[in-house]
């Protein structure tokens, strides 16, 4: 009968532990097997078996069977992501890493993010702004005035300042 209790008993254990990995169905299984483990032990202690370490296997059961439980109402009832909500990058500010010709390196809310620019080759250090997001790809638009020339054209200021010299 001990062996029994101690399968039980190691089973509730392994299942807690991969229920951290597994997700709240594996809590759920841990939570029965518990169960009944607890069961088990009662029969035992009904059988005239009842000697301390009974008792506090029985305890320890108790208190790890409803711990899983909680975990595995918290999880599966949809509780557990309430507070934890991503926030849209669409409409955040940031700056150009590297020059985006027209896709390179920006930063935004301290992350760095591989972008596109919509609106032509932008300058490092330029400001940007995330239109959208598509997967880990950001599409950017550029302040008109930190553009950079594209495909390493001079810009026409560029060339009227070249003219005057």
């Amino acid at each position: 009968m001990w062996i029994v209790a101690g399968v039980l008993i190691g089973l509730v254990i392994v299942a807690s532990l991969a229920g951290f990995h597994l997700g709240p169905h594996a809590h759920l299984a841990a939570g029965v097997l518990g169960v009944l483990a607890a069961v088990w032990l009662l029969v035992m202690a009904g059988s005239g078996r009842s000697t301390p370490v009974l008792w506090v296997l029985l305890s320890a059961d108790l208190v790890v069977s409803g711990g899983v439980g909680v975990m595995a109402w918290y999880g599966l009832s949809g509780r557990a992501n309430l507070g934890h909500r991503p926030l849209s990058l669409e409409g955040a500010e940031g700056i150009a890493v590297g020059e985006l010709t027209p896709e390179g390196i920006v930063r935004v809310r301290g992350e760095q993010w591989s972008a596109t620019s919509v609106n032509g080759n932008i300058r490092a250090g330029a400001r940007v702004q995330v239109l959208r997001t598509s997967g880990v790809r950001l599409e950017v638009w550029g302040e008109d005035d930190e553009l950079a020339p594209a495909d390493g054209a001079a810009s026409a200021a560029d060339e009227l300042k070249e003219r005057n010299t």
